[in-house]
């Protein structure tokens, strides 16, 4: 029989133990390192990845001034928990369909205007009604963003809205010289919606059809003329196919949104339902409500010193007689919205007064 030897029988031993004690050390290590319950009220906050979906161009100081930066501001204030993906160019929806699509879910964020669904939002065109001059489209966005808040209109409610943007004011763009409103009469104008009631008013032909339709018809004499914000003179390039501007302030006014969809808005966690609006405010404020005035101001720069069209101011008295004139819009609109029981009157004397405060402010 084999004798151990004392002292090899000890080191087995000895290994034994030192190896069980590390074991009970490493287990007891884990226990205490483990991960701790969730307090209450500090639960996990979930990752969520949302699509934007828009009309403009990828290259659109929309997407590339405001978008993109907005996106990413958001990012960085839930901390990477919110992350928004943008789908430009109509890629994901058409331009009429982003509202419906958001609120169905297609979508969970959408910018579009709200006159592409016309009739859907009828308390929101007060702010594009003729009659209510606008300075500059600081002045415009800043009344609607206002107004929307203190009006809280029933329509709106199907989603979360981020914030509104404006053109601003729109001007007649014309072939020929428009200095008096006889000037208008039977004059054929590319016009849609709204703005085509108010031209038909005026006593000019107004011709349906898309903006990036208007150059090739100007440029063979389908239409006249153009009504809207200034920048389509070098953004759509038709300061090439006219040669007068005519300022009318108080006639064109286009409402932009950018909302989300409700339910996704609901599943965000509260602490990052606050980021979001705070982040919202701060690029309202830096980006989204003065986003038309830079492309405006370089469009007229743009049509005047380079492509030599003369600039037209009627007169006070001239300005009046339309404004007048289209009155009676501003009239159908307070009868439309009494007869949805609500106050038209009040809804226009509250549209402008903002415009009157925000026009002395931004001037």
């Amino acid at each position: 029989m084999m004798k151990l030897n004392k002292c090899s029988t000890w080191n087995s031993v000895r290994s034994i133990g030192l190896s069980v004690l590390l074991i009970w050390a490493l287990l007891f290590l884990a226990g205490c390192g483990g991960t701790e319950p969730v307090a209450e009220g500090e639960e996990e906050k979930a990752v969520v990845e949302m699509k934007l979906a828009h009309f403009f161009p990828a290259t659109h100081p929309a997407e590339t001034d405001l978008i993109q930066p907005w996106a990413k501001a958001i990012e960085e204030a839930t901390e990477g928990r919110v992350k928004i993906t943008s789908y430009p160019g109509q890629t994901l929806l058409q331009a009429d369909a982003v509202y419906d699509g958001v609120v169905n879910g297609i979508a969970e964020l959408g910018l579009s205007c709200f006159s592409y669904t016309r009739g859907n939002f009828p308390v929101l065109e007060v702010f594009e009604l003729p009659g209510i001059k606008y300075v500059n489209s600081k002045s415009a966005s800043k009344v609607a963003w206002e107004g929307i808040k203190e009006l809280n209109p029933q329509e709106i409610q199907d989603t979360k809205l981020m914030m509104v943007l404006t053109t601003g004011p729109g001007d007649l763009y014309t072939k020929v010289p428009v200095r008096f409103l006889s000037d208008m009469k039977g004059l054929e104008i590319r016009a849609t919606g709204l703005s085509a009631k108010t031209l038909e008013t005026l006593g000019a032909s107004p011709v349906a059809m898309a903006q990036s339709e208007a150059y090739e018809a100007l440029s063979k004499g389908v239409v006249n003329g153009n009504l809207g914000p200034v920048e389509v003179l070098q953004g759509w390039k038709q300061a090439e196919v006219t040669q007068y501007l005519t300022m009318t302030p108080f006639l064109y006014n286009t409402l932009f949104f950018i909302t989300m969809n409700l339910d996704s808005w609901n599943s965000l966690h509260p602490d990052d339902q606050k980021a979001i609006e705070a982040v919202n405010e701060v690029f309202f404020e830096k980006a989204a409500m003065g986003l038309w005035d830079k492309q405006n101001e370089d469009a007229l720069k743009y049509a005047v010193d380079e492509k030599g069209m003369e600039v037209i101011e009627l007169s006070p008295e001239e300005e009046e007689k339309w404004i007048g004139l289209v009155q009676p819009i501003q009239d159908d609109f307070a009868a439309k919205m009494d007869q949805q029981g609500l106050s038209g009157q009040e809804i226009l004397e509250t549209v402008k007064k903002l415009a009157e405060k925000y026009n002395a402010e931004y001037q």
